[in-house]
């Protein structure tokens, strides 16, 4: 539900529901009216976006601007932090069938965003206006402080985009939060930037109305943000690892549209320079993301403490790093150069190729993404893996809709004393090779009751889900290019 003081001027100006409600699966898909409201975004948000928010949203008397958005960083003596993650249906009472289908319905609405972000023409304003990724489906929130004092919000952490932003007062036209909006008149440290920053200048279509820098932002889908770019003090971290941050850029969102899936806002922590990771330094982090069904968080860790070094290499095997890829039509995501994958101990005929990105349009490529919960695997590769599970697995295959995700499902459980061993996997990658324990790629479908294969197809791109994530240990390495990971029991650490 949607609070909308204000909300007609915001429509009559220029968001009619009939395009703002329709879903995004590629310019192709979306109806004539609305594509050409997209591509006249610039000018429509110029006059609109720009008027509203600092017009009808007057800077306090006392409120400074920052002229030129000092760039945040760790304190001094500061070395990084530690949080908590929590899933988005996290003690919602929902159970164990629940919780998995809301995930695979959330997984397959973002996968198919970001299958299509790649496909639009370059230079199209769609692109331009920085359509990244599903914003209503994150999955993991973590707690940060805005303002002095601080006041704590939930955010959805996501690795797909930049901004860092939340619901601010007054909210013209916001979405549901489990939490009072950030109100910026009651922070003596906040500071709206001035047009002239070279922070403003990191959005494509940077809006400028009397001195101060007005953003947009939007996602896959009908999600997005618009608001006053300001600097703040951030607060992160849990109690001994606590750390305050002062002038770290994000956005005062006053337009909002989309869902927050019970947090406050958004922490980007993709590659762009507006992202957590760019702006605080040194540029790592890392997460340790608990089994799908615990009722045990999961752990981020931020600069120094990103470091695999704690985790028990000699009982879990060692440590294992691949580079990262840039995608230049993408450069947000976190690309990596896939090779292969094997299934009960074979390297399957696929051809590297279908991970490949395509150089001319950038389309396909491999993205690992924290916000998707099932592996999508680009064809023709995952009819090879689907192939190979029905000959290796002794047990008759379920008829499934067309409307399933999941569309490698067995008959469960087996008949009784039936010897029964299940394909080990593997995926392989530019220097590693991440063997799945098998609670990460096989489960229990809750409609059907049958034994699935927690993987999709995909007609362009694969995406590695955090499904397959869960009990690794995962490092982001910016500085060095690098995504490395171990085996881990994340309950214990």
């Amino acid at each position: 539900m949607m609070h909308t003081r204000m909300a007609a001027v915001f429509i009559r100006g220029s968001w009619k529901p009939s395009c703002s409600q329709h879903p995004f699966h590629g310019i192709a898909s979306y109806p004539v009216a609305c594509r050409a409201r997209y591509h006249s975004i610039p000018v429509e948000m110029t006059r609109l976006a720009a008027a509203i928010l600092v017009v009808l949203l007057p800077l306090p008397p006392l409120l400074l601007l920052s002229a030129v958005g000092a760039a945040a960083a760790l304190p001094r003596g500061g070395s990084g932090f530690k949080a908590t993650l929590r899933h988005v249906d996290a003690n919602a009472g929902y159970t164990e069938a629940e919780l998995l289908a809301r995930a695979v319905s959330r997984s397959r609405a973002r996968a198919a965003t970001l299958q299509s972000l790649a496909a639009l023409a370059p230079g199209d304003a769609i692109t331009a206006a920085r359509i990244l990724v599903r914003a209503s489906d994150g999955e993991y929130l973590m707690d940060m402080g805005i303002g002095t004092p601080p006041r704590y919000y939930s955010a959805i952490l996501d690795t797909g985009s930049d901004l860092i932003w939340t619901q601010c007062a007054p909210c013209l036209l916001c979405v549901d939060q489990p939490t009072p909006y950030y109100d910026p008149a009651q922070s003596p440290t906040y500071r709206a930037i001035g047009c002239s920053s070279p922070v403003c200048n990191a959005f494509y279509y940077p809006l400028c109305f009397q001195n101060v820098c007005v953003y947009q932002y939007f996602y896959g889908d009908s999600a997005s943000t618009a608001g006053i770019l300001a600097n703040e003090t951030f607060t992160f971290g849990t109690n001994t690892t606590r750390i305050t941050v002062p002038s770290v850029s994000f956005g005062c969102g006053n337009l909002n549209a989309g869902s927050l899936a019970n947090g406050s806002g958004m922490v980007g922590f993709g590659r762009g320079s507006l992202s957590l990771v760019s702006q605080l330094g040194p540029p790592r982090f890392s997460y340790c993301l608990t089994s799908f069904l615990s009722k045990v968080p999961s752990r981020l860790y931020f600069g120094a403490y990103a470091t695999l070094n704690s985790t028990n290499a000699s009982a879990s095997g060692p440590v294992q790093s691949t580079p990262f890829v840039v995608n230049p039509a993408l450069p947000t995501m976190y690309f990596l150069n896939m090779t292969g994958i094997s299934v009960g101990g074979e390297l399957l005929p696929i051809d590297p190729a279908v991970f490949a990105i395509n150089d001319t349009d950038g389309t396909g490529g491999t993205i690992i993404d924290s916000g998707t919960t099932i592996t999508y695997i680009a064809e023709p590769a995952y009819g090879a893996v689907r192939a190979a599970f029905v000959s290796q697995i002794k047990l008759p295959l379920l008829n499934v809709t067309d409307a399933s995700v999941l569309d490698t499902c067995f008959k469960w459980p087996p008949p009784p004393r039936q010897s029964l061993t299940l394909p080990q996997l593997v995926f392989h990658f530019d220097g590693a090779d991440m063997e799945l324990p098998l609670q990460n790629y096989m489960l229990v479908e809750p409609v059907s009751g049958g034994l699935c294969l927690a993987m999709a197809t995909s007609d362009d791109g694969s995406i590695i889900g955090n499904f397959q994530h869960q009990n690794f240990h995962v490092l982001y390495d910016l500085e060095n290019s690098l995504l490395s990971f171990v085996p881990a029991p994340c309950n214990l650490i």
